[in-house]
């Protein structure tokens, strides 16, 4: 945990430092996403995840990258015990960054794309992997040439249904 708090540290005060103008999105850019998310599926419960995602612009309107999530859940029927679970998402994404098309607010990014992938999830009874698989769309928004705030919204299978967080480009 130490280590987590002070990589997110160093990340900020690293760009905090930066000269890069405020920009939508650009060929080059690399951007990392930490954050919460929530959300359930069918029967589960509601759960909480932390994560993040990493892109990388390949045009100055497409970025590929990965994300990982681990999410924590509590699982139930009507009748009987409930069940705490953990499952970890992992997907490669691509975004469209469609934002530039129509906007004139230079901090604002806007997304959306696929992801695919696998998930891992048990507790101390089984452990299934399933696929992931499913779209998201997102905001970010950039109060500092290479810090922001997100949020995304997904749907599919395996998918974090809402996350907001903190963005750093690089």
């Amino acid at each position: 945990m130490k280590k987590t708090l002070l990589m997110l540290f160093v990340a900020s005060v690293l760009s905090m430092a930066s000269e890069k103008a405020f920009a939508q999105f650009e060929k080059g850019d690399k951007i990392l996403n930490v954050g919460i998310g929530g959300g359930g599926y069918g029967f589960y419960g509601g759960g909480i995840a932390i994560g993040g995602s990493f892109e990388y612009g390949v045009h100055d309107f497409i970025s590929v990258g990965a994300q990982a999530d681990f999410r924590f859940y509590n699982y139930s029927y009507l009748v009987g015990p409930s069940s705490n679970y953990v499952s970890v998402p992992i997907a490669a994404r691509g975004s469209y960054h469609y934002g530039k098309h129509f906007l004139t607010i230079e901090q604002l990014d806007l997304y959306a794309g696929p992801a695919l992938g696998f998930n891992i999830d048990g507790n101390e009874y089984y452990t299934n992997s399933a696929v992931v698989a499913g779209v998201f769309a997102g905001a970010k928004y950039y109060f500092k040439p290479a810090m922001g705030v997100f949020l995304e919204l997904a749907g599919g299978t395996n998918m974090i249904p809402v996350k907001a967080g903190l963005s750093f480009k690089f």
